[in-house]
């Protein structure tokens, strides 16, 4: 009986002026999304490729360990997410790359040693909804999807009662139940169709062009995605459900899903961001960030002639110095982190903001991807300091003062044995970091199924 009702639905909604026009719209704007996708991303790879091969070839030719203990990796660059045609993710407001170099202290036999810096981001980063201006899969799921199930749902209920079917249907012994599961699935069959359909010919046209390479780790990340939307889709429909079961109406049912729509869609995600920044504590600003770094600079600058005659400690100043500059980094980047996080976590009652999370989560872009960019530069860089030290200390003869180029072994390296920095995602970790949101879709979906059927079962008829 449920796959009776469901295919009622479905049939009824196949021959309506809205499936024709939803099928249209999505194929369009889906179409859209392939073909900005494939101008852009060539641009981008080729970018990457020359930058990471400009950072190797700039760190390959040093064979003496002080300089390389001296002057660091370099610049460690992001590389761009073949996947970024399903969440843009503000790409464009974060940094691509991680400053790991020295700094210049003016004095010939001393010099500054290398430390991690971030370049700052932009305060777009509170904007955790998804961008008009770009339409990738996060606008077309978020935005328009979601319009479109409570356009096919607004009258599901309220319809029937308004033509009087709903009565006859319930006259017959069938629980109420079967007829909200039906038309759920109906609905969900109904909107699927178009979606699917326009989702397959995007990936048609991006497999076969040639310029964007998509493994089997890509393919996986793409059905998650499109599970995520399915959620998505079965958290409107059940909305549209409830809505249509309690009120009598079906022009009152659309209105008062327009502005739910309005304010959890629109509305929402800005505006809790927005508020929960402005709650948590303010990180330092690029100002103050500048007048510590120098003041920090200076006192280390002092320092420096009663140690000139002492290789030991001055071996360690230098070394300090590297160390408090880099602490000086890292909390100011973990100051920026922890605002960004306060306003994602307080936008999680938004369902675009969360489903706009897990488009970026498994697209390998946006805030999560980055914060996966550093943990990947800060592995390297143990591991780069980890290769001088070994490095340093496997050679007998040297004093092993490495602050100091009289101090650190004068054998010559060899660029093989030099640790190459590779940045890459971990479909795993992915999925640990948006388990949370992932549970919390799926019980917004089961939260609003179970009150369209408390309010069903209640209705009269």
């Amino acid at each position: 009986m449920i796959w009776h009702i469901a295919k009622r639905e479905l049939y009824d909604n196949l021959n309506s002026l809205r499936f024709a026009l939803a099928t249209a719209l999505l194929l369009a704007l889906m179409l859209t999304n392939a073909v900005v996708h494939l101008r852009e991303h060539p641009g981008r790879i080729q970018e990457y490729r020359t930058s990471a091969t400009d950072y190797w070839n700039a760190l390959t030719p040093r064979t003496d360990l002080y300089e390389l203990a001296q002057k660091g990796p370099g610049f460690l660059y992001k590389k761009p997410s073949p996947l970024r045609f399903c969440a843009e993710g503000g790409e464009a407001f974060l940094s691509n790359r991680v400053d790991a170099g020295y700094v210049y202290w003016g004095m010939d036999d001393l010099k500054g040693f290398w430390s991690v810096a971030y370049p700052s981001s932009t305060p777009n980063l509170t904007n955790v909804r998804p961008d008009v201006t770009k339409i990738d899969w996060g606008f077309i799921v978020g935005y328009v999807l979601s319009l479109i199930v409570l356009l096919f749902t607004f009258d599901s209920i309220s319809g029937e009662r308004e033509r009087g079917t709903l009565r006859l249907m319930l006259a017959n012994p069938m629980p109420r139940h079967i007829v909200l599961i039906g038309k759920f699935l109906g609905a969900l069959m109904s909107i699927l169709v178009p979606f699917t359909f326009a989702v397959l010919i995007n990936l048609f046209v991006i497999s076969v062009s040639g310029d964007v390479q998509l493994d089997a780790e890509a393919w996986g990340r793409l059905s998650i995605i499109f599970i995520v939307a399915v959620l998505y889709t079965g958290l409107f429909i059940a909305l549209g459900l409830l809505v249509s079961s309690r009120v009598r109406q079906s022009a009152v049912s659309l209105v008062i899903l327009l502005l739910t729509w309005v304010t959890f869609v629109v509305f929402m995600p800005n505006t809790l961001a927005s508020i929960a920044t402005g709650f948590s504590p303010a990180p330092m600003t690029s100002d103050e960030f500048m007048e510590r770094k120098n003041q920090l600079h200076n006192n280390r600058w002092r320092e420096t002639y009663s140690m000139r005659d002492k290789p030991m400690k001055l071996s360690k100043f230098v070394i300090n110095d590297a160390e408090d500059q880099e602490r000086l980094n890292q909390e100011h980047l973990t100051q920026q982190i922890a605002q960004v996080e306060v306003a994602r976590a307080a936008t999680r009652i938004s369902p675009a903001a969360l489903v706009q999370h897990l488009l970026e989560s498994f697209a390998g872009t946006g805030f999560s991807r980055h914060l996966q960019f550093l943990e990947n530069v800060r592995q390297y860089v143990r591991q780069y300091r980890e290769f001088v030290i070994d490095t340093d200390s496997a050679d007998p003869d040297s004093p092993h003062f490495i602050g100091i180029s009289e101090g650190i072994s004068r054998k010559p390296v060899s660029p093989e044995s030099i640790p190459r920095f590779e940045d890459s995602l971990s479909l795993s970790r992915d999925f640990n970091d948006a388990a949370i949101d992932l549970m919390l879709l799926m019980l917004l979906v089961l939260v609003l199924m179970s009150g369209a059927y408390l309010v069903f079962v209640r209705a009269q008829v």
